[in-house]
This record gives structure tokens, C-alpha cells and sequence, in this order.
């Protein structure tokens, strides 16, 4: 009797997922969703979103031209991350640097070659445009860099120029090239997923309630999980083809290394993708119209986890009231996942917090999305 019992749900079940797949099949915006809007968000913010700084230009002024001062600024010259721009003196640099024509000022004064030789550090001076913050520590750090490759340069020559006894031996560990694309395609690639995610499915049970076939539904056999299993399976494998579809654009055409396994990645992602579907199922339930079900799910998906799941901005850095917010965005922990996985691979102690978390989160929507339904219905 039991097992009659099953295999009628599971009839019903295949039923359910097959009318489902047909209606996708006969509404390609489904399809365009799932599949163009990734490879789309992906090319427009992968190469439009960039946190590196090159070619800024720079104003060098040289009060006296010395072999010291020369080799300084061929130095920056030679740089990738500077255009070097001469100015006669340095009230003509202000003038540039106000015009917002130069982002910084090198300026080696007269006594630079002097400096040098008596380990003073006043012969020269750099001036950074603040207004963009971001900018002006990048070139700040530019120039540090350049001058402390500079001076090396210098001292395997021989000459005692050196001014620290120590110096610090840093190293740069799962992102060697300092690249912020390879920071932030993985992160990408879990907000595009929210909102694929919660896109697809806000608008399905919604539609059915404008069209009136969700009453006809219950007039059958079939049970809400049914119904619910029923419309969750074909979008779940939809989007998990646009996940795959964005992991390996991420990995081939913008060269983000993938250390970690394919296994792990894609099991992580099935907990992330049940979850963003189950937003998109609940709004679907509460809002019973599509324009508005898809308005909820921009503002309540795709925004939260851009602005509060570490893609960009620090969580770390955030006021406390705003970091106990972002423990209730599953994006959150999707991207730790994702920049683990990408960059330094299947780290334990890393990824099974956070995927037991997104699990937490997929329960838990979906047991809520179970009573609402039944509230709906009676």
C-alpha cells in the first residue's frame, strides 16, 4: 500500500515536472534568464568592474637634474601603473592636479641626490588626489612600491643607500598577482546567481494565480509539495546549468584560477541555488502578481547581496548592526565559499560552516514556503 502510495506521488511528480519544463518551453524568457542574463552580467561587471589602478597619471617635477633624480623617474616612467607627466615646477603640477589632469605629484627637490647620500628623507615629496580614496591609496602604495624596488636596485649595485636594517620580506598568498578580478569574478558570480536564482521562481506561482490555474491544481490529487517539488526541479536544473555556464567563463575568460574540485563546487552551489529558489518561490506565494513578485525579488535579492555579502565591500569594515544584517544574506556565505574554492581551494574549516548555513537557510524557506501555501490555500 505504501509503496503504491509513492510511486502515485511520483507519478504525480513527473507529471508535474513535465508540464513545468513544457511551460519554460513555450516561454523562452525562462531560458533567457537563466542562461543570456548570466553570460551578460558576467561580460558587463567582469570587465567593467575593476579595482586596479593603471596608467594614472602623474605630474614629476625635478627641481635638479642628477643621475639620482633621473633614474628615480625613469623608474616610475617604466611603471605599468604610471603615465609620468613633466612639469617645469611645482606650482604648474598644482595647477594639473586641481584640473583633476594628474591624480598625484612626484616632486624631487634640489637636495634629492643630497637626501640620498646623507639618509635624509625630506628631498622628496608626494602629493595624492583624495578624492577618490580608493585611487589615492592605490597610488600612494604604487609609489611606495616603486620606490622601495627602486632603492634595492640600488643597494645590489653596491652603493650604501639603505635606510631600514630590516628589510620585510612580504609575500602574497592565493592571489599572487594582487589581481582584483580574481577577487571579484567568484564573488560575481554568487550575487548574478541570486538574482537568476530568485528570478526564475518568483514568478511562476504568481502567474498561476493570475491565470487561475492554481485552483484548478487543487482540484486533482496532487498535494502543494507536489506542486511545489514539481516547479522547483526544472528551474533548479536551469539554473544550475547557468551556474556551470558562469563558473566556466569565470575560470576560461577571465583566467580566475579554480583551485578546488569541481564536486565540492557544485555541491555548494546546489545548497545556495535550493535557497535562492526558495526566495523566489516564497515572494511568488505572498505577492500573487508577477510585475510586483519580479520588483520584490530585484530589491530583496539581488541588492542585499550586492551591497552586504563581502563582493565588494568588507563585511569586517561595516558598523556591527549592519554586520548581524549580513548573517541573513545566503549570498554572504556563498561568496566566502566561492573565493575559497577559486583561490585557495577545499578548505574545510572554510566551506562546511558556511555551506551548513546555506542548508539552515534552504529548510528553513522551504518550511515557511510549505505553511504559507497551506494558509493560502484554506
Amino acid at each position: 500500500m505504501r509503496s503504491a502510495s509513492l510511486r502515485e506521488k511520483g507519478v504525480r511528480i513527473r507529471a508535474m515536472v513535465r508540464k513545468e519544463t513544457l511551460q519554460i518551453l513555450r516561454d523562452p524568457s525562462s531560458l533567457a534568464i537563466a542562461i543570456v542574463l548570466p553570460v551578460l552580467l558576467l561580460l558587463i561587471f567582469g570587465y567593467g568592474v575593476s579595482l586596479d589602478a593603471r596608467h594614472v597619471p602623474i605630474a614629476v617635477v625635478t627641481d635638479s637634474r642628477t643621475p639620482a633624480s633621473e633614474g628615480f623617474v625613469a623608474g616610475i616612467r617604466h611603471s605599468p601603473w604610471f603615465v609620468a607627466r613633466s612639469y617645469p615646477d611645482i606650482h604648474s603640477a598644482i595647477s594639473a592636479l586641481k584640473r583633476q589632469d594628474v591624480e598625484g605629484i612626484l616632486w624631487l627637490r634640489e637636495n634629492f641626490g643630497r637626501s640620498l647620500e646623507s639618509f635624509r628623507t625630506h628631498g622628496a615629496h608626494v602629493v595624492v588626489n583624495g578624492v577618490d580614496d580608493n585611487t589615492a591609496r592605490l597610488v600612494e602604495g604604487y609609489l611606495t612600491n616603486t620606490w622601495q624596488t627602486w632603492i634595492g636596485i640600488r643597494n645590489l649595485r653596491g652603493r650604501i643607500l639603505t635606510f631600514q636594517p630590516v628589510s620585510l620580506d612580504a609575500r602574497i598568498w592565493f592571489n599572487p598577482d594582487n589581481r582584483s578580478r580574481d577577487f571579484l569574478i567568484p564573488g560575481l558570480i554568487a550575487v548574478i546567481m541570486t538574482l537568476i536564482g530568485a528570478l526564475l521562481t518568483s514568478m511562476i506561482i504568481a502567474r498561476e494565480w493570475e491565470r487561475g490555474t492554481l485552483e484548478s491544481l487543487f482540484s486533482t490529487p496532487v498535494t502543494i509539495g507536489e506542486i511545489l517539488l514539481g516547479k522547483f526541479i526544472p528551474y533548479f536544473i536551469l539554473g544550475m546549468s547557468g551556474m556551470a555556464i558562469s563558473v566556466a567563463m569565470g575560470h576560461v575568460l577571465f583566467d580566475v584560477p579554480l583551485r578546488g574540485t569541481l564536486g565540492v563546487l557544485f555541491l555548494t552551489s546546489a545548497l545556495f541555488l535550493t535557497s535562492a529558489l526558495g526566495m523566489g518561490l516564497v515572494i511568488s506565494t505572498v505577492s500573487k502578481n508577477q510585475f510586483v513578485a519580479g520588483q520584490i525579488a530585484i530589491v530583496f535579492t539581488f541588492l542585499p547581496a550586492f551591497i552586504l555579502s563581502g563582493f565588494i565591500f568588507d563585511i569586517h569594515s561595516m558598523p556591527f548592526f549592519i554586520r548581524i544584517l549580513t548573517h541573513i544574506i545566503p549570498a554572504s556565505y556563498f561568496v566566502t565559499i566561492l573565493q575559497s574554492i577559486f583561490l585557495a581551494g577545499d578548505i574545510p574549516g572554510v566551506i562546511l560552516p558556511n555551506a551548513a548555513a546555506l542548508f539552515l537557510f534552504s529548510l528553513f524557506l522551504f518550511t515557511l514556503l510549505v505553511r504559507i501555501s497551506r494558509k493560502r490555500i484554506l
